[in-house]
């Protein structure tokens, strides 16, 4: 992955990704995340990679409108548990720095002054929820699922769910949605307020299309600006939580709770 010497944007194949597939066809730049064996599950380095990629599309000014889409069955898992395992469990100051890069991509995506669009190509779980609800609009495909489990794996998801989940479905619902770590399906998503539009998987792309295409026709200035006066809330409620989180969950990793609830997770899948 290569650094910028001046704010200007680059081609795709200069950027050396190997986590995400990122793609420009003006008006719209695509993030595709990269990992399907692994359900789209971030490691390390897919959360520079989406940072970097948000950052040159931000400053393309043929870019109107980025979509962050998933490749495979899942759209994402949120973070890798296998790699938390070797990484960082019993590791609070690693923990620590791997958030960190977790917080910069949720930054980059909702501070990149262009209408951003999540393509829920399928499963949307924990983290995976969180970068959906970092974009401003969601088209979902209707036999997918949104879940948290966070509270069944020794991780409180506070990097966006606990922030912005009673912004978009009200207190009550997101309560429900975290405590009981049960699946929501599209239609229910979509009724709730979670995602904008549930759709059949041969029309996902036709609708993705249809809202670029209405997105990329409004005024890019005054977009950005209704955008930044839009993101208030969810500005307020991540910037007065985010940091606390980060510090509590890094230590986190050293409890018993954390440790056990991974562990039990991985020998399940094994």
């Amino acid at each position: 992955m290569t650094e910028p010497t001046h704010p200007r944007p680059s081609a795709p194949e200069e950027l050396g990704f190997e986590s995400i597939v990122y793609d420009k066809s003006p008006p719209c730049a695509t993030i595709t995340l990269n990992r399907p064996e692994v359900l789209n599950a971030f490691d390390f380095r897919m959360l520079r990679e989406i940072t970097r990629a948000c950052e040159d599309a931000s400053w393309d000014d043929d870019i109107r409108v980025v979509v962050v889409t998933g490749n495979g069955r899942a759209f994402c898992v949120g973070a890798d548990l296998k790699s938390w395992s070797a990484d960082y469990l019993g590791k609070p100051r690693e923990y620590w720095k791997w958030f960190g890069a977790f917080k910069d991509m949720h930054d980059k995506l909702r501070e990149i002054g262009k209408p951003t669009l999540a393509r829920i190509n399928g499963i949307a779980v924990g983290g995976g929820n969180e970068l959906q609800m970092a974009c401003d609009l969601a088209v979902m495909v209707d036999d997918a699922f949104i879940r948290h489990v966070g509270l069944e794996h020794g991780s409180v998801p506070a990097g966006g769910a606990t922030q912005w989940l009673p912004v978009f479905v009200g207190d009550r619902r997101a309560r429900e949605i975290i405590y009981m770590c049960e699946q929501i399906s599209a239609a229910q998503a979509a009724e709730w307020g979670l995602v904008n539009w549930a759709v059949p998987a041969a029309e996902l792309d036709a609708k993705v299309d249809e809202v670029v295409e209405k997105l990329a026709a409004k005024l890019p200035q005054t977009t950005r600006y209704a955008k930044q006066q839009l993101n208030f809330w969810r500005d307020l409620s991540w910037h007065e939580t985010v940091n606390h989180a980060r510090d509590w969950l890094a230590l986190s990793m050293l409890g018993d709770e954390a440790q056990e609830a991974v562990k039990a997770f991985l020998n399940r899948s094994s």
